[in-house]
């Protein structure tokens, strides 16, 4: 029966179709061990030859999926990368493998975490020294992190990996290295990013400063006794002259040494501060503290002359991660500026988280009415020992109070759960994409507001003629805002307001109304409403009978007009500098238009417009022919007598 049906199975599907066709052969099946021996050797050539073509290559070449060789090409990176590290290679091998990894990425051959999954085997197997190295690579390449390939893939792979490091580093140690480590990821993450946030207002307990809490271990008691009845026998050299005196200018005792130390930890954990009984110590021991410091402060004198000293050697400030608290230490760092500078500081800090408004902070952290005076009588204080305290106390006192009223604006941030910087609105992308050309968009004529001069000192030249009778106080010219935007497009479309003068103006409206009468001469008169009728027909017939009666020598004498300046200018052109001598004008006048403009055409302008500035009333036309006849001007001269009698 089975023989049977499948020889009516076979009838029905013809001979050749229990198997492929006859003549065609099978793609060829992706092999992993083929693949991956191919991949490593072709990264082999293109770690020595310093290019990515013979991966290129080998991946157009080699069969399967797009995806199953993505992955057989990180395996062979990683194989690459363990030789190289096991054979002790130099940081710049590896380093090139890794780069190699970035451009396959780039050209879309292996996966987009490659790059960080390499640079974690890398910072995992060698030492801190070389390290180092490698994490300059990856602060180098911050702006290849950030872009949109490698971001969303890598951005957990960095933060592991800088967390991994921080762990190996000692803070008081490789302090330089743990700072780099925060700095690269402050620049890599956005603001809001809530891995890099304190949102719940955490402190570093573990932040504990070690001190001699044993007093009959203390040799301060001794040391003032044997001080007080011996006396400090110092030989010379042993102290400089500046700190001789400072050193034993304060009374320390084991008293003072224990309540100065025990601060800290009220500045570490602060939450001890709402305790009844935290808060008196506190109270206590501030107290005493900033008596010290009141009562024994430090000479502007010497300080200068130490941050002299250091300019001249070439020194910096060192700021240590921790306090030393050595009980020796104790009279010098009371007599330090920076020290003292450092404890007020942290008063500052400590008041502002106690009187702040923080979402995480429970409810039961209130201050009493008691509690609330005597801190801002405290922080008044301060900020006067802080000003006070040398070199330039005054100033640092300010900016240390600018900088934390800035901080409760970050403060305010977190408590509203650490929005967004980035604003999204529609209308704004609209806009943005209203043309593909941005910059083509903005030179736009349609985009072109700035007013002509007619239009702007139309009503201001109004009001500058006598027969309108405007009274000053009522002139555009008076207006502050008005003055401000005259001066602005005076600057973009006048000549006159570059032009030098010999007059003096005492203010603002002044010059404008002299600049205004200025104008009116060139500009044409404004336009007066259109008549109609009679009136109409009068007008135009007492103009024409007006201008038929002028001879050409009358209207000749009439001063040139803006219209015919800058007819004149573009005519003259180059040639201005030949006119200039004609037109009684100093070398220096000369030197300045040429400073002032590089384009002939504007200063052949400059040169017209200064004189007739110059010329006033006697600014004819006639005049400036007679000028170019004589510094041999003569067809430029007879193109402009034409041009005005046609005018005319």
């Amino acid at each position: 029966f089975l023989h049977r049906a499948a020889e009516r199975w076979r009838h029905k599907r013809g001979p050749w179709s229990a198997g492929p066709a006859r003549g065609t052969m099978s793609p060829p099946l992706f092999s992993l061990p083929e693949a991956r021996l191919r991949f490593t050797n072709s990264t082999r050539d293109a770690l020595t030859n310093k290019t990515i073509k013979p991966l290129l290559n080998a991946f157009n070449q080699i069969p399967g999926s797009e995806n199953e060789k993505k992955c057989t090409l990180d395996q062979s990176f990683r194989v690459v990368l363990e030789e190289e590290i096991i054979n002790q290679a130099s940081c710049e091998n590896v380093l090139a493998i890794i780069s190699l990894a970035i451009n396959a990425v780039t050209d879309g051959i292996c996966t987009a975490s490659t790059p960080f999954v390499l640079l974690g085997d890398v910072l995992d197997c060698l030492p801190l020294d070389q390290c180092d190295k490698i994490f300059t690579f990856v602060e180098k390449n911050v702006t290849t992190w950030k872009s949109n390939t490698f971001y969303s893939a890598g951005k957990n792979y960095l933060l592991r990996m800088c967390n991994d490091l921080l762990r190996r580093l000692s803070k008081s140690q490789n302090t330089v290295f743990c700072g780099r480590i925060q700095l690269f990821l402050a620049r890599l993450f956005p603001l809001s990013e809530k891995s890099g946030l304190n949102l719940q207002s955490q402190f570093n307990l573990e932040n504990v400063t070690v001190f001699n809490t044993n007093e009959q271990e203390s040799t301060l008691g001794q040391k003032h006794i044997e001080e007080r009845d011996e006396g400090m026998e110092v030989e010379e050299g042993e102290m400089g002259d500046d700190e001789a005196p400072t050193s034993c200018s304060i009374p320390i005792d084991y008293n003072l040494y224990r309540k100065f130390w025990s601060l800290q930890d009220y500045f570490r954990n602060p939450v001890q501060c709402y305790e009844k009984i935290s808060w008196k110590t506190f109270l206590k021991y501030s107290e005493e503290v900033l008596a010290v410091f009141k009562s024994y402060k430090l000479d502007d004198t010497q300080a200068s002359r130490k941050k002299l000293e250091e300019l001249k050697t070439g020194g910096e400030h060192v700021y240590f991660a921790k306090f030393l608290t050595s009980e020796k230490l104790m009279d010098l760092q009371l007599s330090d500026s920076n020290f003292r500078r450092h404890i007020l500081l942290q008063y500052l800090i400590l008041f502002q988280y106690l009187k702040g408004q923080v979402k995480f902070k429970s409810s039961n952290y209130i201050l009493t009415d008691e509690q609330s005076l005597w801190i801002e009588d405290t922080t008044k204080l301060v900020y006067q020992l802080l000003s006070e305290n040398p070199p330039d106390g005054e100033r640092f006192s300010k900016m240390v109070e600018h900088i934390l009223n800035t901080e409760e604006n970050w403060n305010t941030w977190k408590n509203e759960g650490c929005p967004s910087f980035v604003k999204e609105s529609e209308e704004l992308t609209r806009l943005w994409n209203l043309c593909p050309d941005n910059m083509e968009a903005c030179k736009s004529e349609t985009r072109e507001y700035m007013p002509t001069l007619e239009e702007f000192f139309e009503e201001a030249i109004e009001q500058a003629d006598p027969e309108n009778m405007v009274e000053n106080e009522y002139k555009a010219v008076n207006n502050s805002n008005y003055g401000w935007r005259a001066l602005r497009l005076l600057a973009r479309r006048s000549p006159h307001f570059f032009q030098p003068t010999n007059q003096q103006f005492k203010s603002l409206p002044e010059y404008l109304e002299n600049m205004v009468i200025k104008l009116a001469k060139e500009l044409p008169p404004p336009s007066e409403e259109i008549k109609t009728g009679e009136d109409e027909d009068e007008e135009d017939n007492d103009a024409l009978l007006k201008e038929n009666n002028e001879s050409p020598d009358v209207q000749q004498d009439k001063p040139v007009t803006g219209r015919q300046i800058e007819s004149f200018a573009n005519k003259l052109g180059e040639q201005w500098k030949t006119l200039a001598p004609y037109l009684e004008m100093k070398d220096a006048d000369i030197r300045q238009i040429e400073s002032d403009s590089e384009d002939v055409k504007m200063r052949a302008k400059q040169l017209l417009v200064a004189w007739q500035d110059q010329e006033g009333i006697h600014a004819t036309p006639e005049n400036l022919i007679t000028a170019m006849n004589k510094a041999g001007l003569s067809d430029l001269a007879e193109s402009l007598s034409n041009d005005t009698e046609n005018s005319s």
